[in-house]
């Protein structure tokens, strides 16, 4: 629909839009998802493999000024997905972001932030799929099994469950954050029970002096910290969920709020206190990118098994965000195929109620994934990954670009904030595009990953290009249709 067409009805008759969708894809969704399930997705977007597995990895290379990143950055994810909330309350849309930028960027807006998202989540189910079937190989039983059949499995089982229903979909997350967390809380008590009684940790006294006996907090200067925020933004990547999900919530006004709110001291607590207690329990460059940083502590103290549980704990969080991702991927591309940017199939909804076409669809790119895994076995998930990052970092920018432009409109009296408000606009917004941009600008300093990943824009620029004008007279039909039917 057209900005200024949205505007009109907006102001003629606000209360015509809050009985009927102003997005034409919101229609016929089931509102089953509770607020249990929303909390949880919440959380479980908060926590994933990026702090399970990556935190080794970048804290052999950042060491404890590792902490500082995921602080900085859980800052600036928390301004968006505050910024998300805001506009949920404003209008719940289970097209979230992209039926925003529909409404306050234009269809072109909508059509970058769908196929841009789209492309993080497809190219993030790839790196899901093949690290759940690298972790599976740590156990004996399956190491025989080639990786793109455990990969394929993976696959066929989180697909047949968010087929069946969105309820499904809930209790699945919820269970998934459940182990999580608790997994977390765990770790963090033995973790300060071994700092209070300063129990040898492989050999090294926990405590203060594994900071300062090792290079202090930035041991290898400011450039590795630097370096490593693109990562730590991807680990923060899914929190934009909660947009989503709050589409099939019969209260988000109650449900929304609290969900966001409670995402910045789980930040706090589990990603900044996690890193905090790992380099005061022994010296960064102990950890590797190889092992789970939490398993590197545990088999030190000489917790049997500890390797096995949290091998089961990192694959349960892989097989969460596939979850997430075939969940949250089609929702948006039924959005804008309602709207003409999407195929046609990609609007198509099961008897469930479930999207299964825009399902599907991100299937059907994850199954090139697991093509990728029997071709490059190695290599499949660094390849993705960094994808994956260029994905994420443009629909936060788009999120805030739509606040911005929100903001606008209702100082114009043209829309009505809601009482739970960013705060700060609009310097939050631009302050925290400032700071993404500067994120992808600086992946250029690292030659062998970022300065690769940042060569992929220019082609990833022709192909959406080349796609709008494939789409375009679609979506001008979509838009007399939508018009027609104000008048």
């Amino acid at each position: 629909m057209s900005k200024d067409a949205v505007d009109t009805a907006k102001v003629a008759s606000r209360t015509d839009v809050a009985q009927s969708p102003a997005d034409a894809g919101d229609a016929g969704y089931s509102k089953d998802l509770k607020a249990r399930h929303v909390n949880m997705i919440a959380i479980g977007g908060a926590i994933g493999t990026g702090l399970f597995l990556g935190a080794g990895g970048r804290l052999h290379n950042a060491g404890p000024a590792l902490a500082i990143a995921y602080l900085v950055c859980g800052i600036f994810a928390f301004f968006v997905v505050r910024a998300l909330g805001e506009l949920v309350l404003y209008r719940p849309s289970s097209g979230s972001f992209v039926s925003y930028a529909r409404e306050f960027l234009g269809e072109k807006g909508a059509y970058v932030a769908g196929w841009m998202y789209f492309l993080n989540w497809s190219t993030t189910g790839i790196a899901d799929i093949t690290a759940i079937a690298l972790y599976t190989h740590y156990w004996s039983l399956f190491t025989d099994i080639p990786q793109w059949v455990l990969a394929l499995i993976a696959l066929a089982v989180v697909l047949a469950v968010n087929l069946i229903s969105v309820k499904i979909f809930g209790e699945m997350e919820f269970w998934f954050a459940i182990i999580k967390v608790a997994t977390l809380v765990a770790f963090m008590l033995i973790g300060i029970f071994l700092l209070a009684t300063q129990h040898e940790v492989g050999g090294h006294t926990p405590g203060l002096s594994a900071v300062t006996d090792h290079g202090g907090i930035f041991p290898h200067g400011m450039m590795p910290v630097v370096l490593v925020m693109q990562g730590v933004i991807f680990a923060y990547a899914a929190l934009e969920l909660v947009g989503v999900a709050a589409g099939e919530t019969a209260e988000p006004e109650k449900v929304v709020p609290r969900a966001v709110n409670s995402i910045m001291w789980r930040v706090g607590l589990f990603y900044v206190g996690s890193v905090v207690l790992l380099a005061l329990l022994l010296p960064g460059s102990l950890y590797s990118a190889d092992q789970s940083p939490f398993v590197t502590v545990l088999s030190k103290i000489g917790i049997p098994a500890a390797g096995d549980v949290m091998n089961l704990v990192v694959l349960t969080a892989a097989m969460s965000s596939l979850n997430s991702g075939l969940y949250s991927t089609g929702r948006i591309l039924r959005s804008m195929a309602m709207a003409g940017s999407a195929p046609k199939f990609t609007a198509r909804m099961n008897r469930s109620q479930v999207p299964y076409g825009g399902i599907l669809l991100t299937c059907a790119v994850c199954i090139l994934g697991v093509g990728l895994n029997y071709l490059m076995p190695s290599q499949a998930f660094e390849i993705v990954l960094n994808v994956a990052s260029l994905g994420i970092i443009s629909t936060w920018v788009i999120i805030m670009i739509c606040h911005l432009v929100f903001v606008r409109r209702a100082r114009a009296g043209l829309v009505t904030r809601p009482s739970f408000q960013l705060p700060g606009s609009p310097v939050t917004e631009i302050v925290t595009i400032a700071f993404l941009l500067a994120v992808l600008g600086l992946m250029w300093n690292d030659p062998e990953v970022g300065r690769k990943t940042l060569l992929l824009i220019p082609l990833i620029a022709v192909l959406l290009v080349g796609g709008w004008f494939a789409v375009r007279r679609r979506v001008s039909q979509a838009e007399d249709r939508e018009l027609a039917q104000l008048k």
